[in-house]
């Protein structure tokens, strides 16, 4: 991948990947006071459900064949040292979980307002089972798009229907809310928020579909003339673009302190286009989302309206117009509040080894340009499953150690208190006996065999570890040292250690 680079750039290149695998070199090695905290990265996933690309893989599965499916990916993300999934729970104003607001998604049950039978809410049993295995779930959603054109019949109950002034027909075969109207924001803020407010959810999150692409209505303009006209005869001075802009501005401005209202750990993250605008900075080119889609994502980064944010940089680093360590380098720049940045990444889905070195090299650039809070989010899941090769390399080398989510202090900076744990002693082992505190999302358990320090990170819902006294190697028999356990807050902050004796 460096054959197009200069000598020097090359061997800048890579001393940074040693001088960075180096210093992760965090487990192990000469003996120590204290345990070196365990790894902060965000590894997270995204789960399509429109058009059943991702789960269920197609609409009518019976409730125990989703069931095995969900459990299928959530392990697969454990077992690959994942700690976030982003599931899509309302792909088209409907709902893939139990809502008063909209009705039982098509992709689910094969029938738009059908709900499962038997009765399950989908979205309860994905967070459920994503914290048992200690992963993050951020519950991701369209706030415009009415419906898809591969969504199955429109039924009676669909906001088509039930709110025509609200939805405008795209030529492509979309339905689509127009985000100016005031019908629309608060229906898709109550939307959210019911989310937010229902569910033990950890994050909720927005992707690039804001005002729809040209291509979904044929290249002509959105069809939101009686919105734009009822703003002129109110008086209004804006332009019609700065107008659109205006409204989406807004919503996610509304959204943000509403959700930090009611729960204030529930992250908000948003994933739009990886582009702001072309020449930002000089060398970009490619589609102008400011103007097409009226998101001024650089706006909500620089006002912090966001917990953490996604640009979609799916291109390679060495794609000049559109280079993915250049762009991830300018938002960066523009991270004023210093937000998570967790770029989102997909260049590729065969199982070539240039393909699977594009993406280890991603993300230890992601590593490199923000080090304090590292991170990134693969489109999709699907490309991993499929892709053992690639799902194997990473576990090997990059994801080789199990990783937290990285802190956010603007949440919450509350310290855990110290946890309550009980210890036996058996004849080859110790039996810990952990409480369940009230603010924790994971156990951190620290253990010195010899001179080397370990960690295990596991579900708060843990209610006992087994701790070997001795681990025999090739080369020595270590017997255990010391045991700390910490806990993890639902904003990222670790509590003391508590020493175990025994």
């Amino acid at each position: 991948m460096l054959s197009n680079c200069s000598n020097l750039q090359k061997g800048f290149f890579r001393l940074f990947c040693l001088l960075f695998l180096c210093s992760g070199a965090h487990i192990g090695g000469n003996a120590q006071k204290d345990p070196t905290p365990p790894i902060r990265e965000f590894r997270a996933a995204w789960v399509a459900t429109v058009a059943n690309i991702n789960w269920p893989s197609k609409p009518g599965l019976s409730v125990e064949v989703q069931k095995q499916e969900a459990i299928f990916l959530l392990d697969f993300l454990k077992e690959h040292h994942f700690n976030a999934v982003i599931f899509q729970a309302r792909p088209q104003a409907d709902a893939l979980y139990e809502s008063k607001l909209e009705p039982w998604s098509y992709y689910l049950t094969g029938t738009q307002g059908k709900p499962p039978v038997p009765f399950y809410d989908p979205l309860d049993f994905w967070v459920t089972e994503a914290h048992a295995r200690g992963i993050e779930l951020h519950v991701w959603l369209n706030p415009y798009r009415a419906h898809h054109k591969d969504g199955g019949p429109i039924s009676e109950k669909s906001i088509v229907k039930t709110k025509p002034e609200l939805a405008k027909y795209l030529k492509e075969g979309y339905w689509w809310l127009d985000p100016a109207a005031k019908g629309t924001q608060d229906h898709s803020y109550d939307v959210a928020m019911d989310m937010v407010k229902r569910y033990d959810i950890d994050g909720l999150h927005f992707d690039d579909y804001f005002y729809p692409y040209p291509s979904y209505n044929l290249g002509e303009d959105f069809p939101d003339q009686d919105s734009w006209a009822a703003y002129q005869k109110s008086g209004g001075k804006l332009s019609r673009g700065d107008w659109r802009r205006k409204a989406v501005d807004t919503f996610i401005e509304r959204l943000y302190k509403g959700i930090k209202a009611a729960k204030p750990h529930v992250k908000f993250g948003l994933s739009p286009f990886g582009i702001w605008r072309p020449g930002h900075p000089a060398q970009i080119e490619g589609f102008d989302q400011y103007d097409q889609l009226y998101a001024d994502a650089k706006l909500w980064l620089n006002k912090g309206w966001i917990d953490y944010f996604a640009p979609q940089l799916y291109w390679p680093i060495q794609k000049i117009p559109q280079s993915y360590p250049v762009l991830l380098g300018w938002w960066q720049q523009q991270n004023l509040l210093n937000r998570h940045l967790w770029p989102g990444i997909s260049v590729g889905r065969d199982t070539s080894a240039a393909n699977t070195r594009e993406i280890v090299n991603e993300v230890l650039v992601a590593r490199g340009i923000v080090p304090n809070s590292m991170g990134v989010i693969h489109w999709s899941i699907g490309q991993l499953v499929r892709n053992p090769v690639l799902s194997a390399t990473l576990l090997e080398g990059v994801y080789k150690h199990p990783a937290l989510v990285p802190a956010s202090p603007w949440l919450g900076k509350k310290v855990p208190a110290t946890p309550v744990v009980a210890s036996q002693k058996k004849e080859d082992h110790l039996e810990l006996t952990l409480q369940n505190p009230k603010d924790g999302t994971q156990w951190i358990v620290y253990t010195r065999y010899g001179k080397n320090w370990q960690y295990n990170l596991l579900p708060v819902t843990t209610g006992k570890v087994t701790v070997t006294l001795s681990k025999k190697t090739s080369k020595e028999d270590s017997s255990l040292q010391e045991i700390r356990v910490s806990t993890v807050s639902r904003t990222g902050i670790e509590s003391p250690h508590e020493v175990i004796t025994w």
